[in-house]
């Protein structure tokens, strides 16, 4: 009786995601984007976990010069906008002690029953300068110059312990405000592919960390359908692909249906096409995703294939319906930054005619 019942069990996923935003004094003018880009972000593992029959649990913790825990492992159905837990402080910025621990916290839950995933995003605007200062009785002053330095060799110890020592069920993610904040961050320990800068200064940069974060969910709990417990590119689109999956769900495009031409120069789509010696058609073409795009729902993607010992691309290309998901890219529109694949090259459709290709790049045309 025992054995059938324990054969017959669900394969219950569990989904176990920890929010560490920063409240610091300089946050103040980024409130209300802040919470835009955190509610969204809920918003996003609302929609999917549903849609898929998850049950996802979130914890959230503000910090300043000290972290406070304000929401523990709630299913994150029930929790209301950030709006009414959130208050910027006039503290420092204690942000490695803050994401030490969410993690050490999270390693508190049971995994005795179900398939469970941990998922850690911290969102900040500034970089360390405040972890242990609390705990020394400085509070919102920085300690003495000798002191501090030493307490802050000690945190940076810690964190980078706690990263590189996660299971492969665990991804621990950041979004920084600059490209200095983002190497900090790596040699803290975060995986590239999971660092995002966000731009709290203006209107399209809020907007692009919403999209940047709803992507970041679903391909997060869609990666979880397919088996990918944890990743090292949530932020990029592309980067975990493997070729059982390719191989497996898209159609190997047959030679004489398609062109690659390199990108030689900077031009409009239909003119280089044309200029190239090949019929235009709207959506013929499809351009290597090289840098940060909008990618519109509807839009058909593929993937080229590359040598692995050389880097360059085989001729061989992949597509089809499938495609979209399989790079953990939603049915509506996206913005998304390519992830560095070792073994395959992505490419976006394009209806543009005047599309400005990138030079360097190549260009996909279906003949």
């Amino acid at each position: 009786m025992s054995a059938n019942v324990s054969a017959n069990r669900i394969a219950h996923k569990v989904n176990h995601v920890s929010l560490v935003v920063d409240k610091s004094g300089s946050m103040r003018r980024h409130e209300a984007q802040l919470v835009r880009v955190v509610d969204e972000f809920v918003k996003g593992l609302q929609e999917e976990s549903d849609r898929l029959g998850h049950e996802t649990r979130i914890s959230l913790y503000a910090f300043d010069h000290e972290v406070h825990n304000l929401v523990w492992d709630m299913d994150v159905k029930h929790l209301p906008s950030l709006k009414g837990l959130y208050a910027v402080d006039n503290g420092a910025t204690a942000l490695i002690e803050a994401a030490v621990k969410s993690v050490d916290d999270l390693k508190n839950v049971w995994e005795g029953y179900g398939e469970h995933s941990f998922l850690q995003v911290v969102v900040t605007d500034g970089e360390e300068n405040a972890s242990g200062c609390s705990e020394h009785g400085t509070m919102h002053t920085r300690m003495k110059k000798t002191q501090g330095a030493a307490v802050l060799r000690g945190w940076m110890d810690r964190i980078r312990g706690a990263l590189d020592d996660l299971p492969e069920h665990w991804t621990s993610a950041i979004l920084v405000p600059n490209s200095l904040a983002k190497r900090t961050a790596q040699e803290y320990g975060f995986p590239a592919g999971n660092i995002a800068i966000w731009d709290a200064d203006s209107t399209g940069g809020v907007e692009e960390a919403i999209d940047t974060v709803k992507t970041a969910a679903t391909s997060f709990l869609r990666g979880r359908e397919k088996g990918v417990r944890g990743t090292r590119s949530l932020f990029t689109m592309g980067q975990d692909l493997s070729a059982d999956e390719v191989k497996a769900q898209l159609d190997a495009l047959e030679a004489d249906k398609y062109v690659l031409v390199p990108v030689d120069r900077q031009a409009p789509l239909r003119e280089f096409v044309t200029g190239a010696g090949h019929p235009y058609r709207t959506g013929c073409s499809f351009y290597e995703l090289s840098k940060r795009e909008k990618i519109q729902g509807g839009k058909q993607l593929a993937v080229a294939e590359k040598d692995p010992v050389t880097g360059g691309l085989t001729g061989r290309v992949f597509s089809g319906p499938a495609a979209r998901g399989l790079l953990g890219l939603p049915a509506t529109e996206a913005t998304v930054k390519p992830g560095d694949n070792p073994a395959y090259t992505v490419f976006v459709q394009s209806t543009s005619v005047n599309r400005k290709l990138v030079p360097g790049t190549r260009l996909l045309v279906m003949l």
